[in-house]
């Protein structure tokens, strides 16, 4: 496709095959993909066809169909389906150029750019309910996957002192700290760290254990971290987890079951919230 001079090519899941978030640098395929291309409006479809031709076999290139794609602000295309949200009453998430109906409770103004979070998926919905419930005036957090940094701004517009983010991927950080500054978020506030930076800060004691960590990936990383992520909750602190699907959440609380009591578990279509207190 590239060869013959398309500008961009996307592939897609052609079936029903999820594939959860890979590491920066994977690149994990569907079994069965379908290939988009964008091409200039100029080019002609029998040169397309030409070019392709050389190069692919016949059944390669059985099932295609062309069509027009209008020009407009791809940047922006997609927020048409992004509107205000409200959370527990009082935390409304809105993207940054539009205003929530009602101008009461807390704001937060969002772009999620290339990192993953805008509220809308259950998994940060949930977490975002959870977190509007609380009292958070004052304490301090870790958020373990911070991605768009939607858990942490929402906790510090709601009253915490300080959230300290963690992400393996730098444009998830970038996308953070590009929210911090809409929401008029002192980036000081919100320290961030790749795994490792975030690893050398606790040994180093440069962060101490905090009131509530809060971690919103998925239940293998959960499992698998659970004794780390434990032991940053300060005694009778808290813990959120969250991207765990209904039928994997007794498999991560029983993970933490050593360090937490668990209240019953929240569910939201096929994801699950899970939050624990830490034994004194």
């Amino acid at each position: 496709m590239l060869e013959a001079h398309a500008v961009s090519v996307t592939y897609t899941d052609s079936e029903d095959q999820p594939l959860y978030e890979p590491a920066p640098g994977e690149t994990p395929i569907w079994d069965k993909v379908t290939v988009v291309a964008l091409f200039p409006d100029n080019t002609l479809e029998a040169e397309i066809e030409e070019k392709l031709s050389s190069k692919l076999s016949n059944s390669s290139l059985a099932t295609r169909h062309y069509s027009l794609l209008e020009d407009q602000d791809w940047e922006r295309a997609w927020l048409k389906d992004f509107k205000p949200v409200c959370f527990g009453g009082k935390l409304w998430v809105c993207p940054a150029d539009l205003q929530p109906p009602a101008s009461d409770g807390v704001i937060m103004k969002l772009d999620p750019g290339l990192a993953f979070g805008t509220g809308s998926h259950p998994t940060t919905a949930l977490c975002l309910h959870w977190l509007a419930e609380q009292k958070l005036e004052k304490l301090s957090l870790i958020d373990y996957g911070c991605g768009s940094g939607i858990l942490g701004i929402a906790a510090l517009l709601l009253g915490a002192d300080i959230v300290h983010g963690v992400d393996n991927d730098p444009q998830a950080l970038t996308a953070t700290q590009d929210n911090c500054s809409k929401n008029t978020v002192d980036h000081a506030h919100f320290p961030l760290y790749l795994p490792g930076d975030f690893a050398h800060a606790l040994t180093t004691g440069k962060v101490q254990q905090v009131d509530i960590v809060v971690a919103n990936i998925l239940a293998g990383p959960l499992v698998s971290l659970a004794q780390y992520l434990s032991a940053m909750v300060k005694p009778e602190g808290q813990i959120l987890l969250s991207g765990i699907l209904r039928e994997q959440a007794q498999e991560v609380m029983a993970a933490y079951a050593n360090w937490f009591s668990f209240s019953e578990p929240a569910f939201q279509g096929d994801w699950s919230r899970l939050t624990g207190l830490r034994k004194s």
